[in-house]
């Protein structure tokens, strides 16, 4: 039996007047300066994986897609930051670490430790465990959503939205093998299933089933052993994101409706200059025709 050959991912983040592109070999974030110019660093594709070929295994490889993306993303708003003259300069290492740090301090007391605790004061909570788990799960989704709304109403945040449309289009017009221009990439979707809202939103309904097996212990041991279940939680949400992106299964169609729904929040309709930078971005990281392809 023969093997299909699909097309090597691409992958993409809008950042503060630009977009991010990772392919499998160049990593290139391209920005609007404030002069009008587009600037565009670029920089290999490292991976953990490949140095520990364990690590590309079917859920592993989420975790570590994961964190990855974290540093890579946190790096890429940096730079972007720093080249649309928001920053003079661009934050070291240590200050990277310490920002994440930060930042998944606060999302897991939002998103963990805030749900855990309201679930009991839900009417008919009682203290059946598989209802205090639903009503969690729920009440994260609400604030997950409240938050997603409250930061597009921000003018900066709604240009970030701008390149995240550009960034999906493009990707779709590399996909599709078509030429590069801003007409073709103008008449594609804004929407794409392997978008980082659609992994969220997973995460937030996998955790569900996850954590409806762990019981309803003290809120302590509750938190801990959330924060410990994310990477199997994200494991599994990547897998499914991953499977999204190659069939069109109507199953499938139907787990990651909810995420490109929610993505008519995250995206907004690109100008054509930021198109242009999202074009040049992926222009820097295409893979050469005999590498585009591999063996599914």
């Amino acid at each position: 039996m023969t093997q299909e050959r699909v097309k090597k991912y691409v992958g993409g983040q809008a950042v503060i007047e630009g977009v991010m592109m990772r392919g499998p070999k160049i990593m290139a974030t391209a920005c609007r300066k404030p002069d009008g110019t587009i600037t565009v660093k670029e920089e290999p594709t490292k991976s953990i994986q490949d140095k520990y070929p364990v690590l590309k295994l079917p859920f592993l490889r989420g975790v570590v897609a994961l964190f990855e993306s974290l540093v890579i993303g946190m790096k890429a708003l940096s730079f972007s930051a720093q080249a649309s003259g928001e920053e003079e300069e661009e934050v070291s290492n240590k200050e990277i670490a310490i920002t994440m740090a930060v930042s998944v301090l606060i999302a897991a007391a939002l998103f963990i430790a805030l749900p855990t605790w309201l679930a009991k004061f839900m009417p008919g909570a009682g203290t059946d465990h598989m209802i205090l788990n639903l009503y969690e799960g729920i009440i994260r989704l609400i604030l997950f959503l409240l938050y997603i709304f409250a930061i597009g109403l921000t003018p900066d945040i709604k240009r970030v939205f701008q390149y995240h449309g550009a960034e999906h289009k493009t990707i779709h017009t590399y996909e599709n093998d078509m030429e590069l221009t801003v007409e073709n990439v103008r008449n594609h979707s804004r929407l794409h299933a392997r978008c980082g809202t659609n992994f969220l939103l997973l995460v937030m309904v996998v955790s569900i089933f996850v954590f409806a097996f762990l019981g309803w212990p003290n809120l302590v041991e509750r938190i801990v052993s959330r924060l410990a279940l994310m990477p199997v939680v994200a494991g599994i949400s990547y897998e499914l994101i991953r499977l999204a992106g190659r069939t069109q299964h109507p199953l499938m169609k139907a787990i990651i409706a909810p995420g490109l729904a929610l993505q008519y929040m995250t995206t907004r309709e690109p100008e054509d200059d930021q198109i242009e930078v999202a074009i040049r971005a992926l222009q820097s990281v295409r893979p050469s025709e005999e590498d585009a392809y591999e063996e599914d």
